[in-house]
């Protein structure tokens, strides 16, 4: 089947669209009260952390693609916020280790429910069917943005 070239005119402002637009609700959705004092890329940071077991600079590092020296400057800034906290590790002293603090937990919780919130949007009122095409679309969307990455 052939795609005309509108369609792929239509899909490229789409896809621009929908960048910027999830990329402005994020943003609101990051400015409350509470969480006044950070970033978007703060809370991609406090996402990458997570809630479970402490994660090291260079793990937060890499699942952000970013160096660990540039990882540090924001760190510095989230830790004296009160979001993060860091300890060597035990096993190896040359490691840091990242961990969430309350106030953190709670900026985590934030973001997590924005995204929860996202998706159900995203796919309310979608047959089982449409669900798995939307998937595998994204799907090959990420491995081609993944593939492109510089």
């Amino acid at each position: 089947m052939m795609v005309s070239r509108s369609s792929d005119s239509v899909l490229n402002e789409l896809l621009v669209s929908l960048f910027n637009r999830v990329m402005a609700a994020e943003g609101k959705a990051v400015l409350t009260e509470e969480l006044k004092d950070i970033t978007y890329n703060d809370m991609h940071i406090i996402e990458a952390i997570g809630m479970e077991e402490p994660k090291s600079m260079s793990a937060i590092a890499r699942r952000l693609s970013v160096t660990v020296g540039t990882l540090t400057v924001n760190m510095n800034s989230l830790e004296k916020k009160g979001y993060i906290s860091r300890t060597r590790s035990t096993q190896d002293k040359r490691v840091v280790l990242a961990t969430l603090t309350e106030k953190g937990q709670r900026a985590f919780d934030h973001h997590r429910d924005f995204h929860m919130t996202m998706v159900d949007a995203a796919v309310a009122g979608l047959s089982d069917e449409e669900r798995r095409v939307l998937l595998s679309c994204l799907k090959k969307l990420d491995r081609f943005f993944a593939a492109v990455q510089i």
